[in-house]
Formats: C-alpha cells, structure tokens, sequence
C-alpha cells in the first residue's frame, strides 16, 4: 500500500521519520511498514527528530492543541486516551497533571506512554515508576513507548486504507430487510453462523482462508453487530516471565494487529494468514468505553494461550456485549 508523508506524520510527529517512510513505500504488508518504521525510528531519526516526535503528544490527560499539523494524529491521540479519560476523577486527573509536571520539569519532553487500554491509575503508576530513571534511560524509554504508538497507528492507517477499499468494491447491503429482524434472530445468527470472511467468488486452494485468530463483537443490548468497535491483538513475547494474575505485566506485549469492527461486527485481519500460528499467550483487546462512553467497561482484554499441539487449529474470540455485561467463549 503507498502512502504519502502526511499520512505518516499523523503515526509519528518527526518530519524525518515521515519522510523516510514515504520514500520506503509502498509496503506489501502491515509486518513489513512496521520492520520499516523502526529501522528509521532508532537508526536514522536523530535526537532531534526525536524530540520533534516527542513535542507533538499532548499530555496524557489533556487534548491535542487545535493548531496541531496533522488533524488525523490529533485524533487518534484523543481516541487512545479514551480509557485513562473514562477512568479518571477528578482528583486522579489533578495529580496527572501535577506528575506530568513534575516529568517534564525533570526530563524536558512529555511523559510518553502507548496509553491505548490504560486506565488512569496504571498510567500513574508507570508514571511514577519512571520517574527515578536517569534523564539517558528514561530518553530511551520515551523512544521505545513513541514506537509502540507507531505501530498501533501504522496498523490503524492499513486498516482505513483496507476498509476504504472494500467499500468502493463491495454493494451495499439491503438495510431495509435487517431491520425488520429481531433482537433474538440477529444474535442467534451470529451465534451459529460460520466464523469466517465473506466467501470469494472462487474458493482458495490454501489451507487457511482467513487468519488464524479472528473475532467478532455483538451488541446484546441493541441485538446487533456491534459496527465500529476498535480492537487490537497481542502477543507476549517475554521469554523471561509469563502474564499472571499476581504480577504487573506491562512492557511484554507485542502487538499483532489493529482493526475495527465492520457492519457485521467482525473485526478486518488481526494477522497474517499462516498454515502455523505461534504457539503462545495471546491478548485481544476491545475498546468497549470509546464505542459505549456510558457503560461500565472502559476496555475489555481476554487472555488466552494457544499451545504447540494446537498451531493448525482456528481460534474465533468472539465478545458478547453490553454496557453492563460481557460474555466470551472460543468458537472455531
């Protein structure tokens, strides 16, 4: 897909990084922007194009300035602090400020966190953890939470790119005959419907037709797809420790893939087609708060592992959603 400098400026805030991008495309694929991306990220983008990177984050907490040169990262900024802003008070916002303060003051560029799924606390928590480094170490760490945006926005610029396309092939569907269905039949019908993408006009000789992981979310409560949901897969790539329920984990997730969910609720390709899928521990996440601002889940995250013996089989995660409730279970 090629894209053009300002669609990168709006992934990453260096003028640099985006012109290096621009040159190196089209890519093929999301894998080979990302490779890209941090080839130019830490071995061409100098101190100043990190910084220049650095400068054009808002505060957690607080809104992209108006006047900010790409419309699109001003966006997406606000939509990745959708959960620390659903699960913040006001006292907890004051002393975000004042931390944030205190970084700057330290460190002389904003405190930089991938904040996508992050609540106010844990934000605060990594915050103040971070606080003690030395200005050298925690200038590394800023870089490193700067490439994790990256790629979650290089992955949002694929899927807008892939949903775009789509829509300009595709005909639209009869909406006058759905909804004339019923809450029950429409939930029933996803329930038993196959878990795969719409079928081709020819079948594919490949063992696999469609990712490996897959999901698709459904609105219980209006008993629809639920149509523009983000979600994102993860996997841990910590050979040192595992995700468990008594540890912090933050700093072993790699993601996979980010997309939204279409007019059926399914999400677009969360990963590559392979015949194998890594064995491993597996994360996908659903920003439940930006599609439902009033319910009780800010974000909903479900951890599975996929073991050796189970790398040809086909997971579907699909979630069953309201805003008071959520239901999962693994179809195939």
């Amino acid at each position: 897909m090629g894209f053009d400098e300002k669609d990168f400026l709006a992934c990453c805030g260096s003028s640099k990084f985006a012109m290096e991008m621009a040159s190196a495309s089209p890519f093929n694929t999301l894998d080979h922007a990302i490779t890209t991306a941090r080839d130019i990220w830490f071995n061409k983008v100098d101190v100043k194009g990190w910084l220049e990177a650095f400068e054009a984050h808002p505060q957690i907490g607080k809104s992209p300035s108006p006047n900010h040169n790409s419309e699109t990262f001003a966006q997406w900024s606000k939509g990745e602090q959708t959960t620390a802003l659903a699960t913040a008070t006001r006292s907890s916002l004051l002393e975000l400020s004042v931390w944030n303060a205190k970084y700057m003051q330290k460190f002389g560029f904003v405190f930089l966190i991938c904040a996508f799924g992050r609540s106010t606390s844990e934000i605060l928590t990594e915050l103040k953890k971070r606080y003690p480094n030395r200005p050298i170490v925690e200038f590394e760490n800023a870089a490193q939470e700067q490439m994790k945006i990256t790629e979650l926005r290089l992955a949002k610029l694929f899927s807008t790119k892939a949903e775009s396309a789509s829509t300009h092939d595709q005909q639209p569907m009869a909406l006058k005959k759905k909804a004339e269905e019923d809450r029950v039949s429409i939930i029933g019908a996803h329930l038993t419907a196959p878990s795969q993408e719409p079928a081709d006009k020819t079948s594919q000789i490949s063992s696999r037709t469609r990712p490996p992981i897959t999901t698709h979310v459904l609105d219980v409560s209006r008993g629809s797809p639920a149509v523009g949901m983000d979600v994102k897969l993860e996997m841990w790539m910590n050979e040192q420790s595992r995700p468990s329920f008594d540890k912090t984990d933050i700093g072993g997730w790699v993601m996979q893939g980010f997309s939204t969910t279409d007019k059926d609720g399914r999400s677009g390709q969360l990963m590559s087609i392979v015949d194998s899928v890594n064995p491993g521990i597996y994360r996908i996440s659903f920003n439940t708060g930006n599609y439902c601002p009033g319910g009780f889940f800010p974000y909903v995250s479900l951890v599975f592992e996929i073991r050796e013996t189970q790398k040809s089989e086909h997971f579907h995660v699909p979630l069953l959603f309201s805003p008071f409730s959520f239901t999962t279970y693994r179809g195939s």
